[in-house]
């Protein structure tokens, strides 16, 4: 065990990185994918994509360092924070992730701040609500699509939807989860 992978999902492709136990960058590979524009403002991906691109990225420094998986002692994720992931109670995807640079739910942060009061929220929260965050988009599909909100059983981030398909396993990071 004396490599490690990092897997880093972007907005616009999927790198992995395996490293020696110094540091040293034994292999790189990058693959890209883009992402739709349905309507103006709207940012989506298909979360199939970054699983995909995840995969073939993986195997891609495997296969040209000629490191075994056996021999990897941890892997490292990172990637865009903000994306809605939404998978019912199998895991199955329910619509596309909206991304972190959308910005439709603007009524839903101003919702927010009338229920809430802006300067309360931003004593809370530290921030106001944004339209690239993650609750206005929950708020959003339930207005919107009160059928896949209805449905939605697990939330996830981006690269948290990759360690849900390599693992099997629902894990969210909380400096990731405090984005919201």
């Amino acid at each position: 065990m004396d490599y490690f992978l990092g897997v880093d999902i972007s907005t616009t492709s999927t790198k992995a990185l395996l490293i020696d136990l110094t540091g040293k960058v034994i292999a790189v590979h990058s693959t890209m994918y883009g992402f739709d524009t349905p309507h103006p403002l709207w940012s989506e991906q298909h979360p199939g994509l970054w699983w995909d691109a995840a995969q073939r990225s993986i195997r891609a420094v495997l296969e040209s360092s000629g490191i075994a998986p056996d021999m990897i002692g941890g892997v490292g994720l990172t990637g865009q924070m903000h994306g809605l992931v939404l998978l019912d109670a199998a895991g199955g995807v329910l619509r596309p992730a909206i991304l972190w640079n959308d910005q439709r739910t603007q009524a839903q942060c101003d919702e927010i701040h009338r229920r809430i009061g802006r300067k309360k929220f931003i004593r809370i929260t530290g921030n106001i609500a944004l339209a690239g965050f993650t609750a206005p988009k929950i708020l959003w599909v339930r207005e919107n699509e009160p059928e896949i909100y209805a449905r939605a059983a697990h939330l996830l981030l981006p690269k948290d939807f990759v360690r849900f398909m390599l693992t099997g396993r629902f894990a969210m990071d909380k400096s990731d989860a405090s984005g919201r």
